[in-house]
């Protein structure tokens, strides 16, 4: 080979013509690997979001931050109870005074107590929980459970008696078995709050707002 040959022959490795001008069509691989995801109007991409740990938020996990689904459910009961026991007894009692705007329940001249719409409002809950399972069902369940409840046990005395002896003194079993009621619940959801809330951590790694209320 002449030395002019030699100096116009491609050196070992070195970049052709050809090559040179098919490199600007070929995207690196780590560019490629930096497409972005579809923006999802959030603000910010599900890829983000999902690397950050970012998760949308029901209402419920709005109003109870921290709760994992399972238990939820049975805090909203005891809610549920403590507000309705103490509005049925305001309620009754402003009929009981005669305040004006204020009466019973009738159907036909008969008096409707609410024990009754409580018996319905606890089938309705049994009927669901036979259908529905998922966690958002069970947040609605929990509160319906517990306003039913109320119900009941604010006249558990007239259905122990089968009298109406709602402001008498045998109408205080009411009362002690719905203190009681609210008493023991409300001590079993604080005793076993940390207790519930290591096992959800334990067993997604996510803690309990990592949990999916579907």
């Amino acid at each position: 080979m002449t030395p002019h040959e030699e100096a116009a022959a491609p050196r070992e490795g070195a970049a052709t013509p050809d090559d040179r001008a098919a490199a600007p069509h070929d995207e690196p691989a780590a560019t490629q690997d930096r497409v972005a995801a579809p923006y999802d109007g959030s603000g910010s991409s599900a890829s983000h979001r999902a690397a950050s740990g970012h998760q949308h938020r029901t209402g419920w996990q709005r109003l109870l931050p921290g709760i994992t689904p399972e238990r939820r459910g049975l805090v909203l009961a005891w809610w549920g109870f403590t507000v309705t026991f103490g509005g049925m007894r305001l309620l009754t009692w402003l009929i009981h005074i005669d305040m004006a705007g204020v009466g019973d329940v009738q159907a036909g001249g008969v008096h409707l107590h609410h024990y009754v719409w409580g018996f319905l409002l606890l089938a309705l809950v049994g009927a669901v929980g036979l259908v529905h399972r998922s966690a958002r069902t069970r947040a609605w369940m929990g509160l319906a459970y517990g306003v039913g409840l109320a119900l009941v046990i604010d006249e558990a005395a007239l259905l122990i008696s089968l009298e109406d002896v709602y402001w008498d003194t045998e109408g205080g079993i009411s009362i002690a078995l719905a203190l009681a009621v609210i008493a023991a619940a409300g001590s079993v959801l604080a005793f076993t709050r940390g207790r519930n809330g290591s096992r959800g951590k334990k067993s997604d790694g996510r803690g309990p707002e990592g949990a999916s209320d579907e």
